[in-house]
């Protein structure tokens, strides 16, 4: 089996992340390099990816996260040092499914270079907050630009899970 397929069955969500240990500028670099060649709708781009590696921005966001969750004693960043947020300009048709992609891209170029990430779901949310609208402004992203997700990084501080059985009706023939 080549090294690509192989990347792509055997990575794994991460979320126990080593708080000691930061991704390297040279690995984030490869990253979103990856997520900036996602697939998009008629390569339009309309993706944006925010790098957060500031430890006291990431908790606020992870907060902000929590509180969609409704509950504020969690990290849904599950300690990890760095965070991509990928915003979509929703003015473009695919957006979400253009914001998808890069995420998908992102994960797995970090498994290919022995980075752990995870999605992290509810930046649509958290950014159509009062708080949130105020931290895109600040960024400089336009208003027409929704959160799409979160892809946090860093390297595990435990093994990760075995996966799961496939379902048996995954894939279905039509002939």
């Amino acid at each position: 089996m080549n090294e690509t397929i192989q990347n792509l069955i055997n990575r794994r969500s991460c979320k126990n992340f080593d708080k000691s240990k930061k991704v390297s500028k040279e690995e984030l670099d490869l990253i979103l390099k990856a997520g900036q060649y996602a697939a998009n709708g008629r390569s339009m781009q309309s993706p944006i990816i925010v790098v957060i590696e500031d430890a006291d921005l990431i908790k606020k966001v992870s907060s902000l996260n929590a509180q969609v969750l409704g509950n504020s004693n969690i990290d849904p960043f599950y300690g990890a040092t760095c965070l991509l947020i990928v915003f979509a300009d929703s003015s473009i048709h695919t957006y979400i499914e253009d914001g998808s992609l890069v995420i998908g891209n992102l994960m797995n170029a970090a498994y290919s270079i022995n980075v752990d990430s995870c999605w992290i779901h509810r930046a649509r949310e958290v950014f159509e907050s009062e708080e949130g609208q105020k931290l895109k402004k600040e960024w400089g992203i336009a208003e027409n630009f929704v959160g799409i997700g979160n892809c946090v990084l860093g390297y595990r501080a435990a093994n990760l899970a075995e996966p799961k059985p496939r379902k048996a009706d995954y894939i279905r023939y039509i002939k």
